[in-house]
């Protein structure tokens, strides 16, 4: 009597295919993971830049002069929020001011999402 073939898988085979499956699984949940922060920080840099702006162009619209000093305030933007912190330094030529808003989320306030910078003009 001969040998008979033998049809299926050993219990080494199957381990070494669920060893693999399992890698890929928890390499793929990594990826997602990060695109799920990344995503959020992009939201929230986006929002606090809309926050920055608004507060120029405000500046610009009223031709605001400000006045030199320091300043915090809500800003939030849709479901976030935000503080502002305003800070105006005087220049070299008295007719422009540097005014600088940086943003920051209330939960983190340790942490600068952004900061704009702008010169104004007294006119």
């Amino acid at each position: 009597m001969g040998k008979t073939a033998q049809n299926g898988f050993t219990l080494l085979e199957v381990l070494v295919a669920l060893v693999i499956v399992g890698t890929a699984l928890g390499a793929s949940l990594r990826a997602v993971g990060s695109l799920t922060a990344n995503s959020n920080g992009l939201r929230s840099s986006m929002m606090a830049t809309w926050s920055a702006e608004n507060r120029m162009v405000q500046m610009r619209l009223t031709k605001q002069f400000p006045a030199v000093g320091k300043q915090t305030y809500e800003c939030p933007q849709g479901d976030l929020k935000l503080m502002c912190e305003e800070e105006v330094i005087p220049s070299p030529n008295p007719r422009f001011r540097r005014v600088e808003v940086s943003v920051y989320d209330q939960a983190a306030p340790d942490r600068r999402i952004v900061k704009l910078v702008q010169l104004v003009l007294n006119q």
